[in-house]
């Protein structure tokens, strides 16, 4: 059973990782079916999701920042509209203080940060003081210009690196131990090799000793290996978060959480022939 401790209770799934479903509150995400409002949100509950993660600042390749008071009007309708409705785990994919507190004081309960905190560094007292965990990212640069420079050495060590040095800014800003996720980050600014890399090693981040979470879905590094375009990478991405499961993750961040579960349910009935 997979455990994730939340601020005032503790959620578990059976499965052999969490499922959280992707709710974009943009008008540009990569992904159009992932765009949308309560009625999204409440599919992919009905679907099976274990948690949701909503975005109003799109970070795919190429993508713009926009302003807090903007975000803060895509998510926090849709947060109370949630809550209205559910009491499903809800994360918020910001790198604003502003936006996190918003969200935060509508009932979200997970503050998901693309820059591991160190574009708002003042997120860090926020999350220990409020005691909500914190999924910290690695990415290369920003969306705009992420995949200008996205080859490494290794890419592994510089990833694994990065992490455990934001962990240990996370650690000393008072967040504690059980309550910080990872994110090695595919696709921010990352070449394919670097991308496989990190799927087939996810586990052993930070030494295994934080959860990891892997957002593979639907991504470029699908249609590289596969040869499809996005609204055929479904196939290629069940097949990539089932390894990533068996590498290691925690959590898997999908757009199709119906086909999501059924995946995790076969891998937790036949998983240990594997």
């Amino acid at each position: 059973m997979k455990t994730l401790k939340l601020k005032d209770r503790t959620i578990s799934t059976e499965k052999p990782a969490f499922v959280m479903g992707i709710v974009n509150a943009t008008p540009d995400s990569f992904w159009h079916e992932s765009r949308g409002g309560i009625e999204n949100a409440m599919k992919l509950i009905e679907q099976g999701a274990d948690l949701l993660d909503i975005g109003g600042e799109s970070t795919r390749p190429g993508s713009s920042y926009v302003d807090a008071a903007e975000e803060i009007s895509r998510v926090v309708p849709l947060v109370k509209e949630i809550r209205r409705n559910s009491d499903i785990p809800v994360s918020i994919d910001t790198r604003k203080l502003e936006v996190m507190q918003a969200a935060y004081d509508c009932g979200a309960d997970i503050l998901n940060d693309v820059s591991a905190l160190e574009d708002d560094e003042r997120l860090a007292s926020f999350a220990a003081k409020t005691e909500i965990p914190v999924i910290l990212m690695h990415k290369r640069g920003n969306p705009d210009i992420m995949q200008n420079n996205a080859s490494y050495s290794d890419a592994f060590a510089e990833v694994d690196s990065y992490l455990n040095s934001r962990v240990e800014f996370a650690l000393k800003s008072g967040i504690r131990k059980d309550r910080i996720i990872l994110d090695p980050g595919i696709g921010f600014g990352k070449n394919l090799e670097a991308n496989i890399a990190l799927i087939k090693n996810c586990g052993r981040l930070c030494q295994g000793k934080f959860p990891v979470l892997m957002a593979l879905s639907r991504k470029s590094c699908i249609g590289q290996i596969t040869g499809q375009d996005v609204e055929n990478r479904l196939a290629g991405t069940l097949a990539a978060d089932i390894i990533a499961v068996l590498a290691g993750a925690f959590m898997i961040r999908v757009h199709d959480v119906k086909e999501a579960v059924d995946s995790m349910n076969i891998l937790k009935a036949l998983g240990s022939e594997i």
